[in-house]
């Protein structure tokens, strides 16, 4: 840990755990697409969120979020596209007429589209990337031999923690999936109640300002 120059990892693994476990888009994501879609296409929304995190971790690392926390542009662009893309995916949840939808088609184009989407939801949101350029270089000395790898390493811990979690919550909503084939109405309802969160998510990142 010495030659990373990371410090007080008791600490930061806390605070991962209590933001992890503090809801928010992510939780009524993957609680949705797998209490929706079942176990497997659950798990695909869990590894697309994860994956932007890594991009987050990686960006960190080599200094790119930096230009977020420099250039009001840089960070007004990506706010947009990320607002417009919560909001056209909650309106199109919301607007969803579709009460029973079939396994085959469920199985095939709900895994891809849930990792994409996922994904995209946390790369295109530009307080993920501050987050990560905030927080973990608080638990890394830059005098170190190689800080880099102290973030990443940070990064990946911090990945594995929500892995873990963001699991559990897929397979809890794997068991809602089972409820729901029999009760396709409630399904319905779970879609609008998901589509409202990620448009309210949306216009709330349209209105967030750069710090």
């Amino acid at each position: 840990m010495d030659l990373l120059g990371i410090q007080h990892f008791d600490a930061f693994l806390l605070a991962c755990i209590a933001l992890v476990l503090t809801p928010g888009l992510d939780t009524f994501y993957v609680l949705t697409r797998s209490g929706r879609e079942g176990r497997v296409v659950g798990m695909g929304a869990v590894l697309g969120i994860n994956a932007g995190c890594l991009v987050h971790t990686m960006a960190a690392v080599f200094g790119i979020s930096a230009i977020l926390m420099t250039s009001a542009w840089a960070f007004t662009v990506l706010k947009y596209l990320g607002a417009a893309y919560l909001i056209w995916v909650g309106l199109r949840m919301l607007m969803t007429r579709q009460a029973v939808r079939e396994s085959t088609v469920t199985r095939g184009r709900g895994l891809a589209a849930a990792f994409r989407q996922g994904m995209l939801t946390n790369l295109l949101n530009p307080k993920v990337a501050l987050f990560y350029l905030a927080f973990l270089p608080q638990f890394v000395d830059r005098h170190a031999a190689h800080p880099q790898l102290g973030l990443l390493v940070l990064g990946l811990s911090f990945i594995g923690i929500g892995l873990i979690w963001s699991t559990v919550l897929a397979l809890t909503g794997s068991h809602i999936h089972s409820l729901l084939q029999r009760r396709p109405r409630i399904g319905l309802w779970m879609d609008r109640v998901c589509g409202g969160v990620l448009l309210g998510f949306g216009v709330r990142l349209a209105l967030q300002r750069q710090k």
